[in-house]
């Protein structure tokens, strides 16, 4: 039986850490819990021994039966360590190698995979200083389910909330049972949207944030593949182990595809490409009104289709996956786009409105040559393993 450490700190969340050992329970794991002394002060140790029926470790120098230095047999009987809550001053210290009681000397120590849940309040989560240590924490191959945003316990509202716990649970049951089936292929992905400049501080663009592409990238890699992201302009950090390349222009994009499509396996264009650009961008700012007639009627010329150009001349072993975010009719026009873009696969979704673009979570059309498929509401992290499935399949 599979292995969970579900480290515990100190914080207003910690009811749902409850929540989670159950989930992670009754998908047939064994879990076991380490506490640190603040998360003593919300919930006593007894009740996660009840739900659990081990022993719930606390102290560093506690006595273990059977266990002398204890943080080490712990991390070695994990097979995935999941911290859900995670204080900001924990996920710190794990960041710059402080090991100060049980739950962080057992994170230096362990060998197995990392998963955190954040949970604090918005300006904690935002600081500069937390916003860095995850970074260098996902820059080293921690995992994270990203905090949610809405009404906080402290009373504010923002980003910081504990994710769902069936979000929490999947992502955990995902990585316990990481599948390798990627392994030796290279898979290539392009992600959000690109930006055609009209003058110095105008563009033409669209709201894609990117998140679909890099949770793709991520379980892509995850799942063994050699993996290159092309996107265009968001704020979103590299995924570890992932080569990243961030341009600006549909030609651009078209280009960094370009060089690279021909080696790849699987290629995936999650992109929201500009259809049009600017025939003759300004190299100064125009101005409104009269003085610049440019600006009150633009020339556009139209982008290159990188999905049709690479799905008209991808090899027989070669899969290619393409996107359509439509407003209405999102299967007949998924179904069309398979057959005028040459691709193998297409992912159609509703957009707009608080749609898809921006969003945690989606739904979606698989249409293929054998017929169409639902899958969702559902994190696009989940989605990006059911995507990746479907592309394996075809």
């Amino acid at each position: 039986m599979r292995t969970v450490l579900v480290g515990v700190t100190g914080c207003v969340a910690i009811y749902k850490a409850c929540e989670v050992v159950r989930g992670l329970q009754k998908a047939g794991v064994r879990v076991k819990v380490v506490m640190t002394e603040h998360a003593t002060e919300f919930i006593k140790p007894a009740m996660f021994r009840a739900l659990t029926r081990e022993p719930v470790a606390v102290g560093l120098f506690d006595d273990a039966p059977g266990d002398p230095i204890h943080h080490i047999s712990l991390a070695k009987e994990a097979d995935l360590f999941l911290i859900a809550p995670c204080t900001a001053n924990v996920m710190g210290k794990i960041a710059h190698g402080i090991a100060d009681d049980l739950l962080t000397t057992t994170a230096m120590a362990t060998s197995a995979p990392l998963l955190i849940a954040p949970a604090m309040n918005v300006n904690m989560y935002e600081s500069t200083a937390n916003q860095e240590n995850m970074r260098a924490l996902r820059e080293r191959g921690v995992a994270f389910v990203d905090s949610g945003s809405g009404y906080l316990a402290c009373g504010d509202m923002g980003k910081g909330r504990l994710a769902d716990v069936d979000e929490i649970v999947s992502r955990a049951l995902q990585m316990l049972g990481a599948r390798r089936d990627l392994v030796g292929k290279r898979v290539l992905i392009t992600t959000g949207p690109t930006v055609e400049p009209i003058d110095p501080v105008r563009f033409i663009s669209n709201p894609s944030s990117g998140k679909t592409g890099f949770a793709l990238a991520e379980a892509a890699q995850e799942r063994g593949a050699e993996v290159q992201l092309v996107c265009g302009p968001v704020q979103l950090d590299n995924p570890a182990g992932v080569e990243v390349m961030r341009v600006k222009t549909a030609l651009q994009m078209y280009d960094a595809v370009d060089a690279r499509f021909d080696d790849t396996d699987i290629a995936i264009f999650a992109a929201a490409v500009s259809d049009f650009r600017p025939a003759k961008p300004a190299d100064y700012k125009l101005k409104k009104g009269s003085a610049d007639a440019q600006l009150q009627i633009l020339e556009l010329v139209e982008n290159p289709d990188i999905l049709a150009s690479m799905g008209a001349r991808k090899r027989p072993d070669q899969v290619v996956v393409g996107f359509a975010a439509e407003t209405e009719d999102v299967e007949e026009n998924a179904r069309k786009k398979l057959v005028s873009k040459h691709a193998d696969l297409i992912i159609g979704n509703l957009a707009g409105n608080g749609r898809a673009f921006g969003t945690e979570e989606n739904e979606i059309v698989l249409v293929d040559a054998d017929g169409i498929a639902h899958a969702g509401p559902t994190s696009k992290r989940d989605l990006a393993d059911i995507i990746l499935d479907a592309a394996l399949k075809v």
